[in-house]
């Protein structure tokens, strides 16, 4: 497994959309509007913007009115994952889109 580092994810990050398998019946989706705002949607419909920042090893994100916390993105061929500071594997990407097709914020 290899950590994507910061020139790697502003490519597939800024201004895309992700969806990710958590383990529920629908992907979480996630916007990165720019370099400092993103948007999230759970699969319970859960609704979260907040303000992100890149770091070396991964980005930095506090929702507004919510959580914040460090994330990274780690590679194994196939396969593109979420993962949180300690390592815990957080559910795969299934897909990323340029753009905002799911139409964040809701």
């Amino acid at each position: 497994m290899a950590v994507l580092e910061k020139a790697v994810l502003a490519a597939i990050m800024m201004n895309t959309t992700h969806y990710v398998d958590i383990g529920a019946p629908k992907d979480a989706v996630i916007y990165y509007e720019n370099a400092t705002t993103m948007h999230m949607v759970l699969p319970d419909g859960t609704a979260l913007s907040g303000a992100w920042n890149l770091t070396d090893e991964g980005y930095f994100v506090k929702w507004t009115g919510g959580p914040e916390g460090d994330w990274k993105l780690n590679y194994e061929p196939g396969r593109i994952g979420y993962i949180d500071k300690l390592g815990k594997d957080l559910g795969p990407i299934t897909k990323i889109i340029y753009g905002n097709p799911e139409k964040l914020p809701k």
